[in-house]
């Protein structure tokens, strides 16, 4: 074997190049005990991306309009609070944001069941804060999920 195809292209990458080589990473979900497809199964990123779009979208409309009257200086330290804030409340009651509830998404512990507010908390700060959100899991998670041990499954 050539060292080239054990360590992969840049365009393929070492996952790519490890599954050409006969590993099963299985598919999203299937280490949690996650169904593959349907109601239950990991949540794409596309969905979690027009969830998390829709929530920021309403929260800097509700700042811009309701709180801040117009000005566009002020709106975006009101929308990120809101969305904190939204977040927090939401997912914390009910398991799912506006958003994700329109795109048929709803957030659980790994377990199967709900968050308690301190991991509620601690998943709504780490996402405030963007970075963890953009180092995912072989599963698809963002590290402010995996840190909240918490998944987004489909409804």
């Amino acid at each position: 074997m050539d060292n080239r195809q054990a360590i992969g292209s840049w365009l393929s990458g070492p996952r790519a190049a490890a599954e050409d080589m006969g590993v099963d990473f299985g598919y999203r979900g299937q280490r949690l005990g996650l169904p593959q497809e349907g109601p239950g199964s990991v949540a794409r990123f596309g969905r979690r991306f027009g969830a998390l779009a829709i929530d920021w979208v309403g929260c800097q409309v509700i700042a811009f309009g309701l709180i801040t009257h117009g000005n566009a200086t002020a709106t975006g330290n009101w929308t990120l609070a809101l969305f904190v804030v939204l977040s927090i409340l939401t997912v914390g009651t009910v398991g799912f944001t506006p958003g994700k509830r329109l795109v048929g998404l709803r957030v659980v512990a790994e377990d199967g069941g709900r968050l308690g507010f301190g991991r509620v908390l601690l998943r709504t700060v780490l996402l405030a804060l963007v970075v963890p959100a953009l180092v995912w899991d072989r599963d698809g998670r963002g590290l402010h999920d995996r840190l909240a041990r918490a998944v987004q499954v489909r409804i």
